[in-house]
């Protein structure tokens, strides 16, 4: 593949010794530079932020790798209770390098104590125990989960950016700007102020052209806050197609316990349910790059093993079953899914459109109320014109202050 200035220039500050924060908006490549990064290295702890990130990564996740649990019962007992086991410490006595994937998602807390059991485990008061961590995110798209507090309508964010533990990691930025999802110059510079929250008049009028109604009978994927409208809306569109649906169970593998946490995160269903004509969303890249996560087609033909999807450029993929695995802390498989790596695709969340590429958008933003979530949503089209709205707002397109602040201070 033709890499880009920006991909090159990240690769070759990756394949160095320094600590590195790699960012970028949406659509900049920053997953394509970070796979062929793991395809290079050795001892990597490959990480994310939450379970279906990591099953989609194929790596683990912060709290499990460090010992993390749900941080119950303060900084100090997770912790202490981390250096406690054996395994743990072990781990990050052999591990060279970490990188943690969605950072933007990790809380200044989580970090915090990552950083302590790093540092105690290794016996070495260097940041990390002289681990080295690749940090990869946008802090502009969806932030870190905050509890919330009786009769406190805004909540701070613990944006680990704010941590001392970041200050101290001596983190070199690698600031990805070149749009690669989309070669609509005009919508790029769109997209730019609504990550950033500065929308002009002018960007705001384009986006107002796209405000229009769309039917059930919309041939695209409606981006909705709420799951129970993806849901809702899935089903209903299913039923219009003739005949019956015909049912693709997940064939389930491994620790029993850990089953139910895989069928929460994994991106496919437990029971995938398919006629000829449906509208699909792809859930996994190819590694031949016929598809990304987030492609869009139709089903053709459906057979016992394989499932035949017609793209929207017109081109035919036969699709075969993909496993889906839950990796313990030490990287052995702990639970499997198998079954078509496809979604249902009239409706989806903004939250699990994030990464995706979609072929065609309708974005309801009546229900989004997170900083980031309209950007994450309107940045998941190649162009405008792939892009149709309602409920447009200028609250839309909120940005929490500490964000801008912090990549002003980066230079972006």
């Amino acid at each position: 593949m033709e890499w880009t200035a920006d991909q090159t220039r990240a690769l070759e500050i990756l394949s160095g010794q320094n600590n590195v924060f790699l960012t970028g908006g949406a659509g900049t490549g920053k997953s394509t530079v970070i796979s062929e990064f793991i395809r290079k290295q050795e001892s990597v702890a490959v990480l994310a932020s939450t379970g279906t990130a990591a099953i989609l990564l194929g790596g683990r996740t912060l709290h499990s790798f460090f010992g993390l649990g749900i941080m119950e019962g303060g900084a100090d007992a997770v912790v202490e209770r981390a250096l406690k086991h054996r395994g743990i410490v072990q781990r990050l006595r052999k591990t060279k390098t970490v990188l943690i994937d969605e950072i933007s998602m990790i809380g200044s807390s989580e970090l915090q104590c990552a950083e302590k059991i790093a540092r105690k485990a290794r016996a070495n008061s260097a940041p990390w125990g002289g681990l080295r961590i690749v940090a990869i995110g946008d802090f502009a798209q969806l932030p870190p989960v905050v509890r919330s507090v009786p009769g406190q309508t805004e909540t701070q964010r613990p944006w680990c950016f704010s941590s001392e533990v970041w200050r101290n990691t001596l983190f070199d930025p690698v600031v990805m700007k070149e749009i690669v999802r989309s070669r609509d110059s005009e919508w790029n510079r769109v997209l730019g102020e609504i990550r950033f929250g500065e929308i002009e008049e002018h960007s705001f009028s384009i986006l107002q052209e796209r405000v229009r109604p769309v039917g059930l009978q919309f041939e695209g994927t409606r981006l909705f806050a709420r799951r129970n409208q993806v849901d809702s809306l899935n089903s209903d569109r299913l039923k219009m197609l003739p005949g019956a649906a015909r049912e693709y169970p997940t064939v389930y593998m491994g620790n029993a316990q850990r089953l139910d946490e895989l069928k929460r995160n994994a991106p496919i269903p437990e029971f995938l349910f398919l006629k000829e004509g449906a509208l699909v969303m792809f859930r996994q890249n190819d590694p031949e790059y016929r598809f990304v996560n987030g492609t869009l087609g139709k089903i053709v033909k459906l057979k016992d093993h394989e499932v035949e999807v017609e793209l929207f450029s017109g081109k035919t993929i036969e699709m075969k079953p993909a496993t889906f695995s839950m990796l313990d802390a030490e990287g052995n498989v702990l639970a499997s899914a198998t079954n078509f790596p496809l979604n249902l695709a009239w409706a989806c969340t903004i939250h699990k459109a994030q990464g995706a590429t979609l072929d065609r958008v309708h974005a309801d933003l009546n229900g989004v109320w997170e900083h980031g979530q309209s950007y994450v949503a309107l940045s998941r089209v190649r162009s405008s014109e792939d892009l149709s709205l309602s409920g447009l707002s200028p609250r839309s397109f909120r940005l929490d202050p500490e964000v801008a602040g912090f990549y002003r201070s980066l230079r972006v």
